[in-house]
C-alpha cells in the first residue's frame, strides 16, 4: 500500500500543475516521513510540513502578485482598445511576473 502511495506521489497526478513550490500535501508528506524517521512522530511532522508548505506557497504567490502589479504599472492598458481586445490580451499574474523578470534581470550574485 505504501509503495502504491509513494508511486502516485512521485508521478505527480496533477498533469497540468504549475511550477509552484509544494503545498500542504507535498510538504506534509515529507514532514510525515521525516517525523517518523526522526522520532516516530509522523503526525506532528505532517502538520508541521503542511504549515510550512502553505506558507511557502503563500509567499510565492504573493511575490507573483507584486511583480504583476509592477508589470501593470509599467505597461498600462490602452484605453482605446475594445473590451474584447482587452480580454484577448489579458495575462495571468504568473505570465506578468515572468515578463517583468525578463525585462528586469537580476545582477549576478544578487539575492532574489
Amino acid at each position: 500500500m505504501m509503495l502504491l502511495i509513494a508511486g502516485l506521489l512521485s508521478t505527480g497526478l496533477a498533469a497540468g500543475a504549475r511550477a509552484e513550490p509544494g503545498g500542504c500535501l507535498k510538504y506534509g508528506a515529507v514532514g510525515a516521513v521525516g517525523g517518523h524517521v526522526a522520532n516516530h512522530h509522523a503526525v506532528l511532522g505532517a502538520v508541521g510540513g503542511c504549515a510550512a508548505g502553505m506558507y511557502t506557497r503563500h509567499e510565492y504567490r504573493k511575490g507573483l502578485r507584486e511583480k504583476a502589479a509592477l508589470y501593470d504599472k509599467e505597461h498600462p492598458v490602452d484605453p482605446h482598445l475594445s473590451m474584447m481586445e482587452r480580454y484577448r490580451q489579458r495575462k495571468t499574474d504568473e505570465q506578468k511576473a515572468t515578463l517583468w523578470d525578463a525585462e528586469h534581470p537580476q545582477a549576478p550574485g544578487a539575492p532574489h
